[in-house]
Order: structure tokens, then sequence, then C-alpha cells
């Protein structure tokens, strides 16, 4: 009997810095010229993305993420969620002990180029064999995203608008964050072909 599915936890650490599509970007989509609906258009921009990424299984504009793992990988390999990888910060585990210790990098490589972007162990390389804590005690810290706003996809930045426009012109019956079944197939047309399929850190 082959050994179970790895658990797997994902945090990020801080929100993007700005959004794909710009207030501005929505206002002109939506002919829209005053302020006052700003709020409400700036919560339907994030609401958009979030669904996109989600879609998607991308991250966006560039941020941080933490994957915490329960055990080390079976095999040498630990592949990471929420393509494109810029880097991968640190690696640090628990010991059953309490103690905090941090995987030297010269034990790994980081292939950032490939999506989805994996850490392999060096030649040579093992896993550390102390006692691991409970619980889920191997964390990741990587940055991934395309960058900055500019550099997300154009197809990605109309799909947003696309949503937004559909919660602004139906928001007497619709709550943002909910869309309708010829919404969704326009927008997953647009997002479709690089939807990224995340089977897990083990591959």
């Amino acid at each position: 009997m082959g050994m179970r599915k790895m658990r797997w936890a994902l945090q990020e650490l801080e929100a993007p810095t700005e959004e794909p599509v710009t207030l501005a970007d929505a206002k002109l989509h939506l002919r829209v010229d005053g302020d006052e609906e700003n709020t409400w258009i700036e919560r339907a921009i994030r609401a958009a993305r979030e669904f996109c990424e989600e879609t998607q299984q991308r991250a966006y504009v560039s941020r941080r993420f933490r994957m915490s793992l329960e055990r080390w990988p079976c095999g040498r390999i630990i592949v990471l969620p929420k393509p494109p990888l810029q880097s991968v910060e640190v690696i640090t585990y628990i010991l059953a002990d309490g103690t905090v210790e941090t995987l030297d990098p010269s034990q790994y490589v980081v292939d950032a180029a490939s999506e989805p972007g994996t850490i392999y162990l060096a030649p040579g390389a093992s896993w550390p064999a102390g006692q691991l804590a409970p619980g889920m005690p191997i964390r990741v810290e990587f940055t991934a995203g395309y960058g900055a706003a500019a550099a997300v996809p154009e197809r990605v930045k109309q799909a947003i608008l696309l949503l937004v426009g559909h919660w602004y012109e139906n928001r007497e019956t619709v709550l943002v964050g909910s869309i309708s079944r010829s919404m969704e197939f326009a927008v997953e047309a647009l997002l479709w072909q690089d939807r990224f399929w995340y089977s897990g850190p083990e591959g």
C-alpha cells in the first residue's frame, strides 16, 4: 500500500500592491465619469481578480506566499502552486523539540523558468533526517506572479473588465462575486488557454 497523499496548505503573506486593472481602466470600460462609485468599482475589481486567479490557479501581480507541508516529499522535488514562480526566499522546518531550522540553499535548486515552478534536491543532497514536529512543520516561502500590473496578460485584464461590467449592470439582481452561466463561459474562454492544474507538492 503506497503512502497517502501529502497534506499541505497555502497562505498569502502579503496582498498585491496593485490590481491588474486600474480604477481608471474600469471606469472607462463602464463609461462612468464621477467618483461616487469608486469604492464599489474597486471592490468589484478585487473580486474579479480573485475569481480569475482561482479559475486559472495563478498569481497575477507578484506577491509572497507560504506553503506548509506535513512532511518531506517521497521523491526529490517540491512542486509549487500559483505560477509563474519568481523566486524561493527560504525553506524552514520545525523539529520535534521545537527547534526551527533553515534548509541550506546549497541543498536545493529552484527552477523558476518552468511551469509549475519546482524545487529540486541538489545532486548528492537529501531531505533532512531529523524527526519533525506534528502538523505542518515545513514552510516554503516564495514569490509568485507575472511582476507588476503591466506584465499581466491582456486577456486576463479583459476577463476582469467583463466581470466588473457584468456586476455593474446587474447590481439589482446579483451580488458581487456571482456570475451568470453565459458570463462564466465568456470569462473562461479568455482564461482557459493558460489555466493551470495543480496536483500537489509531490507532482
